[in-house]
């Protein structure tokens, strides 16, 4: 019998107009301490935790839990000390000098029959390699994920990740932190690109809990449930 997919969480900090960064050479840092630690705790609750080959590309981040005791919280549960690592990438373009692949514990990557013809080498020994095909499948990525134990997914990005999830119906909940921060410059990427999604622009997502972290705003919202 085929295990079901994962619980799908987008983590995601954006700019009151909608930016996940600006255009400069240095990562706009849009959460404050505490929400970093929020996101932290969010890791540490996690099976698996997944980025985009292009944000890897990008910002090279190592993807841990940083904390200490959540660390050891998760080993006392009987879990990995880290949650799998996991990233997509279409073209197979990563560099085996990349920080994902030297921290931590299991990495996975999810890619082409292209891709794999490249990775396979570039990787050995560092990750798992797993082809999907012409195209890189989120839903057959979620049912070999399942099949690796990942009941609970948080993705972290970037935009056209995001994208995919929520086009796909495939995204369970989003954590949207909102900063108090205005980019304004038209080549800064965004939370989420042009797509189709699922119920069009009029389907009101359901909003599970709204907070203060800080200055920070955190919207909970689960966007296959509708508002009422």
């Amino acid at each position: 019998m085929m295990a079901e997919r994962p619980f799908v969480l987008l983590s995601v900090a954006t700019s009151i107009d909608g930016y996940i960064d600006d255009t400069s050479q240095q990562r706009l840092l849009l959460s404050n301490a505490d929400d970093f630690d929020r996101v932290d705790q969010v890791r540490a609750e996690s099976d698996a935790i997944l980025i985009g080959g292009n944000t890897l590309r990008i910002d090279n981040p190592r993807l841990l839990v940083n904390s200490d005791e959540r660390r050891a919280a998760r080993i006392a549960a009987g879990k990995p000390e880290y949650p799998l690592k996991v990233t997509v990438t279409a073209s197979g373009d990563l560099d085996r000098d990349l920080k994902f692949w030297h921290f931590g514990d299991k990495k996975v990557v999810y890619t082409t029959d292209a891709g794999a013809l490249k990775l396979c080498d570039t990787l050995d020994g560092l990750a798992d390699v797993v082809s999907t095909g012409d195209t890189v499948d989120f839903g057959l990525m979620l049912e070999d994920l399942a099949a690796r134990g990942v009941e609970r997914l948080m993705v972290e990005g970037g935009g056209q990740i995001h994208t995919q999830f929520l086009s796909l119906g495939l995204a369970d909940e989003i954590h949207l932190a909102v900063a108090p921060l205005l980019v304004g410059e038209a080549g800064a990427p965004r939370f989420v690109h042009p797509a189709e999604f699922p119920g069009g622009s009029t389907h009101r997502m359901k909003l599970l809990d709204a907070r203060t972290v800080g200055d920070v705003v955190l919207l909970r919202y689960a966007p296959k449930e509708v508002s009422v």
